[in-house]
């Protein structure tokens, strides 16, 4: 659940408060772009990976960027401090006003930019995938940006959900495996870690890059591969990551059971992503 704060155009206020217009065109249409930060012993963690995406999703998408990283870093430590958020999850939005035929003529800001935080949503591992074709186009010009019209994610996700599953591996229109709904996935084989490439259509996720970067300094190889579901069903080990899951270990793919979740590599992977995020708070931490 959302906390009872949120931050909107600058301004502190009570959730109750906040007002979004019947004239915000971006807000109807899905004109929007959004990011998911882990709030971390009070911090929000690589805040910088984050806001270069949104940068480079705004530009994608033709929409204004008139904001500076250092404010709205700013204007995210109230909120956490305001709703007492130490773990937890935020959420940064900037929606499209002035655009479209479907506007209002009253005061607003070309782009509205929305601040929430919440609990972390509850996970439950082994992790359990459902499948299903055609879920991302790769060819799209959109594919890979972090728009604010989710649907084919939150449908999908619901309807694996009906069925059991907590995930569900979406493939492109080639048959390849591009990432689940809210989620990169990873496989392990003969000791590397692959993970698809971003021409699969898949979201440049945070924790993604974190890893492929992590991963040759700690001794496990972790590189971008073409990968199709049989991939999958042979690998060692499978998991997938996310801002709210870090590294989860996955032990179904489609009924499919696998050998061993979390398996080792994964386990090595999430001790050194969790170093990771322990470095960078403690590096950004108030002189006492």
């Amino acid at each position: 659940m959302i906390h009872p704060r949120v931050h909107h155009n600058g301004h502190l206020l009570p959730l109750a408060e906040v007002r979004l217009s019947p004239g915000q065109a971006g807000l109807l249409s899905g004109w929007g772009i959004f990011t998911t930060l882990r709030i971390f012993r009070g911090a929000a963690f690589a805040f910088e990976r984050h806001w270069l995406r949104l940068q480079k999703d705004a530009s994608r998408i033709r929409l204004p960027f008139p904001f500076e990283a250092d404010r709205v870093r700013a204007q995210l430590a109230e909120l956490v401090l305001a709703n007492k958020v130490i773990e937890g999850t935020a959420r940064i939005y900037m929606i499209y006003n002035k655009v479209g035929f479907w506007q209002s003529d009253e005061p607003a800001p070309p782009v509205d930019l929305l601040l929430y935080t919440a609990d972390l949503p509850p996970h439950h591992e082994p992790g359990r995938l459902d499948l299903r074709e055609q879920g991302r186009h790769a060819a799209s010009p959109l594919a890979g940006v972090k728009v604010t019209s989710w649907l084919n994610n939150v449908w999908c996700l619901a309807e694996s959900q009906a069925h059991g599953f907590n995930e569900v591996v979406l493939l492109n229109e080639h048959g390849e495996v591009a990432e689940c709904t809210a989620a990169n996935i990873f496989c392990v084989r003969a000791g590397k870690v692959l993970t698809p490439p971003l021409s699969s259509g898949c979201l440049e996720g945070v924790t993604r890059g974190i890893l492929l970067e992590l991963g040759p300094k700690h001794g496990i190889a972790v590189e971008e591969s073409v990968l199709r579901p049989d991939h999958l069903y042979a690998a060692d080990e499978v998991f997938i990551t996310s801002t709210n899951r870090s590294l989860l270990g996955i032990g179904e793919i489609a009924s499919r059971g696998l050998p061993s979740a979390p398996g080792p590599i994964t386990q090595r992977l999430e001790r050194a992503f969790a170093e990771y995020m322990e470095d960078y708070v403690a590096q950004r931490a108030p002189a006492k």
